[in-house]
């Protein structure tokens, strides 16, 4: 079995909620990995800040400064200097805006104005109005994936081309959708 195949595999499998909240998180890992590096670096996996306070789940380095790909725009145009990652995979409850708040504190100007949620469940419209709000207050931008959308990456990558690509279609969904 392909590496590809067996992401999709385990990505179908994972059990939601508690029972499966480390293996969704490991799983994300695996798969972003897989997808982002290179041209991304290699994540730094629970990065705690200086104070212990903030925990991220993911931090990828975006070297790509002066590079003409999806993370050198990424670079330039929210100064995505660290790409993070947060893995949310509920059972019952819903994401919502406190999930995009945490992750919106997460994001300090060194690491820049970008910041991705893995979800096994759809945010709540809740959640889809506290980014648009962080992003008005602040230009801060929380992209939402799912399981759907990381196995359509990995498809991606299967035929040659650049999973980022959908990073960048959510990206300018979210400008489109933005009120």
């Amino acid at each position: 079995m392909s590496i590809a195949s067996d992401l999709r595999q385990r990505l179908d499998n994972c059990p939601p909620g508690i029972s499966g909240w480390r293996q969704f998180e490991d799983l994300c890992i695996e798969t972003l990995t897989y997808l982002f590096v290179p041209p991304l670096t290699k994540p730094i996996i629970q990065p705690r800040s200086y104070s212990g306070i903030d925990r991220r789940d993911a931090a990828f380095p975006n070297r790509n400064l002066a590079k003409r790909n999806n993370w050198g725009h990424l670079y330039q145009e929210l100064r995505a200097r660290v790409v993070l990652f947060e893995f949310k995979n509920y059972d019952k409850d819903e994401v919502g805006k406190e999930e995009v708040n945490q992750l919106s504190d997460y994001m300090t100007k060194p690491m820049g104005r970008l910041a991705i949620m893995c979800c096994n469940r759809p945010p709540n419209d809740a959640a889809h109005t506290k980014r648009n709000t962080i992003f008005s207050q602040h230009d801060k931008v929380v992209l939402f994936l799912n399981v759907a959308h990381l196995k359509e990456m990995i498809l991606i990558k299967e035929r040659g081309d650049d999973p980022s690509d959908l990073i960048m279609d959510l990206l300018e969904q979210f400008y489109l959708q933005h009120e």
